[in-house]
Formats: structure tokens, sequence, C-alpha cells
């Protein structure tokens, strides 16, 4: 796994030190001025943008970073959108197959950019929503990323990948709902 993520990685690996904090009340207001910038960025190129991640469910501890998803209709396509997200401050980090991730410079929002109809949409969405209504597996993802938060990680898709069984079984039972 590691030598294909470090194909895809823009700029190679960067150890970070993971944080995780107490909820701040304004991230969904800096979600906001993010959307904001997106959509005046794209325009109707940018088919769907939502708040996803820890941040955008109230009340549960998170890395302060906040996670935008941007459905556009075609990810390889980069000159349909990535100059027009350049220009509007962000900087492209991961190139994928099927996915793009560009952050701030201050790296601290975090853009998914995926085409329409993938499951990770599907994905993002329902562990938000799993998390916004079900206290029992916020708190289960909540200890998870604090206990995996104290750990040194290589990068921050390490940390990411070791969340993956926590994630599996969160949405799992958000499927049966």
């Amino acid at each position: 796994m590691a030598e294909g993520i470090d194909r895809e990685i823009i700029g190679g690996r960067e150890k970070r030190t993971v944080r995780v904090v107490d909820h701040d009340p304004t991230w969904p207001g800096i979600f906001d001025g993010l959307r904001r910038r997106v959509v005046e960025a794209l325009g109707e190129r940018a088919l769907r943008v939502e708040h996803i991640g820890s941040t955008s469910v109230s009340g549960l501890a998170a890395k302060p970073i906040i996670d935008v998803l941007v459905v556009v209709v075609d990810v390889s396509d980069e000159a349909g959108y990535v100059p027009a997200m350049v220009d509007a401050g962000f900087e492209l980090r991961i190139r994928e197959p099927g996915h793009r991730m560009m952050r701030t410079p201050a790296r601290d929002a975090h853009f998914h950019i995926y085409p329409p109809g993938v499951p990770e949409i599907g994905a993002y969405l329902d562990l938000r929503d799993r998390l916004r209504r079900d206290a029992a597996d916020r708190e289960l993802y909540e200890t998870t990323k604090r206990a995996l938060a104290l750990r040194e990680w290589d990068s921050m898709n390490d940390y990411a990948e070791a969340k993956s069984d926590v994630i599996a079984q969160i949405l799992a039972r958000a499927a049966r709902v």
C-alpha cells in the first residue's frame, strides 16, 4: 500500500503529529466560508459540496481539519477544475484514480474530489449522518481517534488507515437502519 500512495501524493509523505481536539462550534461556519470559495471558483462545475468528516458532527472531537466533499463531472479532467481551485487558494495534494485531494496551504482544510455515483460519496455521507444521530457510535469513533492520536504515525494516511475497521463497523450499522 505504501508504494501506491507514495506515487499518488504530490510532494511526498509528510510526517505530522495527529492532534485530536474537542469539538469547535466554529467549524460549521468555517465550512460555509470554504463552500462559498469552492462554489465561486467552480460555479456549476461543483455538482455538490458537503461538509464531511468529524468536524461536521456536532460534539465530536476531531483533528482541526475541515473535510469537504466536492463532486465534479470528471475527476480526471483536472484542467476543468484544478486551476480554478488553485486560483481560489487551494493546492493539489493527492492524485489517485477516481479521486483528487486538494488542501489549503495552512493544511486546515481538505477537499476530497470525486465524480458522481462513486461509493465513497455514500460512505462519507452515511458515516457523517450516522455519527450525527447515534451517540454510541459517536463515542466509539471519538475514543478510537483519541487513542490512535497518542501513537506516532509516519503519515496522516497511516492514521486514517488505522481507523478503517471502526469506520467499517459504524457503516455496517448505518446500512441496517
